[in-house]
């Protein structure tokens, strides 16, 4: 097994500084934005429900503030490494790292819309790709450069410690946001347990600079 060191931040593959970008460009240029504008690109589940689906994708490139903006960056950078150099650092490798991205934060943001369906209230912010970043980067823990089973000790360990983060959110997030807001913590739970489940696929489909030994 080979010992993993960070790397400094320069040294991040060019897929996961995009991730960290897509956070925070738009967080700057949103920073003038009235609530009308912010409402309409959140994630409002009644809504979604009622046919608007496109909150699901663009309540990711939504923050409430300087330090959830920051926060989610340096997790897109941390999480999103390992994940975008499995998939590759070419084009076509980009091209996956964002689709996954993508599909586990619009997965999330649907996870969060079945459990609350009559909910009017606004969800923004990436957390919930950056939470599939995690639960993925988590399945290559255990075998650098592979995609390791489903129920890897990286993967029950990390999921574990999330969870347990995510329930100290669901009691306490009002002080965790400065009283902005409710933290969405179940959409962040959704989209751990999808990017474990999905990185396989979309490694396959990356091809063979991936490989997987998960026989499952």
């Amino acid at each position: 097994m080979t010992d993993q060191r960070p790397e400094p931040i320069f040294n991040a593959p060019w897929p996961a500084l995009l991730a960290a970008a897509a956070v925070i460009v738009p967080h700057v240029l949103l920073l003038k934005a009235g609530d009308a504008t912010i409402e309409s690109l959140a994630l409002i589940p009644r809504e979604f429900w009622a046919g608007r689906w496109t909150g699901a994708i663009t309540m990711m490139f939504v923050h409430g503030g300087w330090v959830h903006a920051v926060m989610n960056a340096a997790f897109a950078l941390a999480f999103g490494a390992p994940v975008a150099r499995l998939l590759g650092l070419n084009g076509r490798g980009g091209a996956i790292f964002w689709l996954f991205y993508l599909a586990c934060g619009a997965l999330s943001g649907v996870g969060y819309a079945a459990i609350h369906p009559d909910s009017a209230g606004a969800v923004i912010g990436a957390s919930g790709a950056i939470s599939g970043l995690m639960g993925a980067a988590a399945r290559t823990m255990d075998y650098p450069g592979q995609v390791g089973p489903i129920l890897g000790p990286r993967v029950i360990s990390l999921g574990l410690g999330w969870l347990v983060v995510n329930l100290v959110m669901a009691v306490a997030g009002g002080l965790l946001t400065m009283g902005t807001g409710a933290v969405a913590w179940e959409a962040h739970l959704v989209g751990f347990v999808v990017g474990v489940l999905l990185i396989r696929p979309f490694a396959r489909w990356a091809g063979p600079s991936s490989r997987t030994i998960d026989p499952h």
